[in-house]
C-alpha cells in the first residue's frame, strides 16, 4: 500500500472520489447536480492543488485507490484555536467498502495530519459521522465547545 499525496496529474480520481462520497452521503446526486459539481471540482483542484490550500491524501492498494481524505487550508484572523491563522477543515473521509476496517483510513488521515503539521496549521476539523467518530477520538479530533451552525444562502 502507498499513501501519498494527490497531485495535479490525480484530478480526474479527485473528481471521482468525491463524487462517490458524495452519493454514498445522500444516496444520490441528479444529472445536473453532478455536471455542476464535477465542472466546479475541476477548476477548484487546479487552483489549489498549486497554492497549497488543498491537499488530497489517497492509499494506493495494487494500482486501485482504496481511500482518501482532503484537506482545506485557510487563513483566518488568529485567535487562541488557531494562533497561526491557519485553520484546516477536512473533507471527503472515503474508504471503499471492500478496504474498511483495515486500519486504511487511520494512516490516510495520520498523513494528512502530518502535511497539516507542515504548512503551520493551528487546527484541524471535521465532521463526523457516528461510523468515523470513533476514528477521530482515537487521532486525538474532540467535540468543540461551539455548535456550528450553517445559513444556506
Amino acid at each position: 500500500m502507498l499513501i501519498r499525496k494527490a497531485n495535479i496529474n490525480d484530478i480526474e480520481q479527485l473528481i471521482k472520489l468525491r463524487i462517490d462520497y458524495l452519493v454514498e452521503e445522500r444516496g444520490s446526486l441528479s444529472k445536473d447536480e453532478e455536471s455542476a459539481i464535477k465542472k466546479q471540482l475541476k477548476s477548484y483542484f487546479q487552483k489549489h492543488i498549486s497554492d497549497d490550500s488543498f491537499v488530497g491524501i489517497v492509499a494506493d492498494v495494487e494500482g486501485v485507490i482504496a481511500s482518501t481524505a482532503f484537506l482545506v487550508i485557510s487563513e483566518r484572523p488568529a485567535n487562541p484555536a488557531f494562533i497561526t491563522g491557519l485553520k484546516g477543515t477536512i473533507y471527503n473521509v472515503l474508504t471503499y467498502p471492500e478496504y474498511r476496517r483495515k486500519g486504511i483510513a487511520t494512516k490516510v488521515l495520520e498523513a494528512l495530519i502530518e502535511e497539516a503539521k507542515r504548512a503551520n496549521v493551528s487546527s484541524v476539523e471535521l465532521m463526523a459521522t457516528k461510523d468515523g467518530k470513533y476514528l477521530y477520538e482515537k487521532l486525538g479530533f474532540k467535540e468543540p465547545t461551539f455548535t456550528a451552525m450553517r445559513l444556506q444562502l
